[in-house]
């Protein structure tokens, strides 16, 4: 849809000296002033290529003028030959990254105009092309780079503390100006535009969501807000700002944008994920102040997801620009705290009016005050009348219970995914995930059950409890497994872990690696890697057993205990240590039995979410003011809905 733009409108003074001249004190106020249809686009086609019915075009136009500096970004534009009136999608690359031909090509090929900003800088295409020129203003990856805050330094549009002083308003000016360039395009419809990015992507779509322009937005593992707050329960645990951090966390956090969207928003996630911790992503969602959104968590994951819970994105798009698939509802989740065993009971009634059946749910629950390492079990779920319920045990009723549940549909349509995932016809849907903070349980009566386990992983599930890479890749397979920091797997004292080994080559070395203290800063203690370095001599079954003492850092420090480790994790000793081991791994990808902890005797472990000086007391304390806010919000909810 063409959108032609009135001579009075293009003769405001858009150009970035039309900034408001009172610093902009809440995020309404930040973006006030920007008009991002005023000042002209002033594209530059620099080149365009056909290739399977796709027209792929390398762009360039310009973000805005901003103290007298005409800023410009380089984009992929992709639609498909022919098309007209199409939906259409801003793509917003992450940190490190660049935009990519192949990400607007998926589009282009379901029907799409696409954009792919490039933000960040980088060569995408040749080296000698026009690419993105932030005029000096630091921005992107190159030189000036990213400027996080608001204070002012060398380059910045403003010399003193303002919100366009930091480097993600200009990159959110950039994908509004990418909305506008869709608006003008022949090819696209200005009034069925979606949104997504990845990672910092995902915080710049949170950013740019609230233009109304937005008819559907997807941000992933970026943009949950509440950053330099602290995680419930972990005493300092909020990253820190020295300069600007009043107006920073007023214009730019987040969580002042969630509540300002209003249109649909999915948000695809990693259980694990070290950018956007998953209870600042609920806390987030939490503040739309519409209902019809989703969720979609990958359990075990950090920063990348399965293909189902991908599809759950290109689907929703599907839905909300197209009209053409029928998306599910987001599952309802209670938890029950007082039961007749004493043992919390989650339950969830998926959405069954859509016409294609429930593959599977499956319930997962864990203890971890840190998201980032927390495992997530998976429980026993029992289905009747179409609702599926689950008991979720707690082991130490002086810790909280998180809960959630995805639901995975059966769609009998298989569609191609992006580059990297195979065809898929699943689709999974994350339920609103609930928390049961430690006086909530001891009130309703909840007895703390089990036992400490010597027995790891059995396999009788597969690789289910695991976060895997390059699965089937002979050199570059990884396995990782947060179950090692569950309160009842964590490793006795002196206790050697066991593991048996199937290979089909002699020869070859594993890295079996035991990392401590992941995310874990705020302790004081820094995260360390300890690696046992294992040449597997035979073919066939190897059986390792390995002494603590066998767990050694780069520079020869060994493990002492198992108390802080967070994570397990097996790959090829190459990948871990090519210094150590030359060559890749030549056999076949092993296949692992009853790894298991022997010997050692079990012992309490410490809080290992504190640091040194910080009293049981000072960190629990959090747990009743998180618990007050609940209520309050949900009081604050319940009234919203009667409206």
């Amino acid at each position: 849809m063409k959108t032609f733009l009135s001579a009075a409108v293009v003769l405001l003074a858009f150009a970035g000296a039309a900034l408001s001249k009172e610093v902009p004190q809440s995020v309404p106020e930040v973006w006030e002033d920007f008009d991002p249809r005023a000042e002209a686009l002033e594209v530059e086609t620099i080149r365009e290529t056909i290739e399977n019915g796709i027209v792929l075009r390398y762009v360039r136009y310009v973000v805005g003028t901003f103290d007298e500096r005409k800023t410009k970004v380089a984009a992929f534009y992709a639609f498909p030959e022919g098309g007209g009136n199409l939906p259409a999608i801003v793509q917003v690359h992450g940190g490190g990254q660049y935009a990519r031909k192949d990400a607007v090509r998926f589009w282009a090929a379901r029907g799409y105009a696409a954009i792919a900003v490039n933000w960040g800088g980088k060569v995408i295409d040749k080296p000698d092309d026009p690419n993105t020129d932030w005029a000096g203003i630091p921005a992107g990856f190159l030189d000036p780079t990213h400027h996080n805050g608001v204070e002012p330094g060398e380059g910045t549009i403003h010399d003193v503390e303002h919100p366009w002083n930091s480097s993600w308003i200009l990159y959110s000016a950039a994908a509004r100006r990418a909305i506008t360039f869709l608006e003008e395009q022949a090819e696209a419809d200005g009034n069925r535009i979606g949104l997504m990015g990845h990672s910092m992507g995902g915080r710049l779509t949170v950013l740019t969501a609230i233009d109304p322009r937005v008819k559907a937005a997807s941000p992933s593992v970026g943009g949950s807000g509440f950053l330099y707050e602290n995680i419930t329960g972990i005493p300092d645990s909020g990253r820190r700002m020295t300069e600007g951090r009043e107006l920073y966390l007023k214009t730019l956090d987040c969580k002042d944008y969630w509540p300002l969207i209003q249109c649909p928003l999915m948000f695809l996630g990693a259980t694990n994920d070290f950018n956007s911790p998953m209870e600042h992503v609920i806390r987030g969602f939490r503040r739309l102040p519409t209902r019809n959104n989703s969720m979609s968590f990958t359990p075990h994951m950090n920063h990348r997801f399965t293909v189902d819970n991908y599809a759950a994105r290109v689907r929703w798009m599907d839905a909300h620009l197209k009209g053409d698939f029928d998306f599910p509802g987001m599952p309802g989740g209670q938890l029950e705290l007082k039961t007749e065993n004493g043992i919390p009971r989650y339950t969830i009634n998926p959405d069954l009016s859509v016409p294609y059946p429930i593959e599977k749910v499956s319930i997962y629950y864990g203890y971890d005050r840190e998201p980032r390492v927390r495992f997530w079990r998976s429980a026993a779920v029992v289905e009747k009348g179409g609702t599926y319920s689950a008991d979720c045990p707690v082991l130490d009723l002086n810790e909280p219970l998180f809960v959630f549940a995805n639901v995975t549909y059966e769609t009998n349509d298989s569609i191609p995914m992006p580059p990297g995932m195979n065809e898929n016809s699943l689709l999974t849907v994350t339920s609103h995930p609930s928390a049961a903070f430690p006086e909530q349980l001891k009130e309703a009566g909840a007895k703390p059950v089990g036992e400490r386990q010597r027995l790891i992983e059995d396999f009788k599930h597969g690789w289910r409890d695991w976060s895997l890479v390059g699965v089937n890749h002979r050199a570059h397979w990884n396995y990782t497994s947060h179950k090692v920091n569950d309160p009842a797997y964590f490793g006795p004292r002196g206790a050697s872990l066991a593991m048996d080994i199937e290979v089909s080559d002699p020869g070859d070395t594993i890295a079996v690696i035991l990392e401590t203290d992941q995310w874990r800063g705020y302790t004081g203690r820094k995260t360390k890697r300890y690696v046992a370095m294992v040449e597997l001599k035979k073919p066939g079954v190897n059986s390792l057993t390995l002494p603590v003492s066998d767990f050694k850092t780069e520079d020869g420090t060994s493990l002492d205990s198992y108390d802080f480790v967070t994570a397990l994790i097996l790959t090829p000793g190459q990948k871990e240590r090519p210094q150590e081991v030359k060559g890749e791994w030549q056999g076949k990808v092993p296949t692992f039995r009853n790894i298991r902890w022997e010997g050692g005797e079990f012992q309490p472990r410490p809080r290992t979410y504190l640091k040194s000086g910080v009293s049981e007391v000072d960190a629990d304390a959090a747990f009743s003011d998180a618990f007050d806010n609940a209520v309050k919000e949900s009081v604050e909810r319940e009234d919203q809905d009667r409206k």
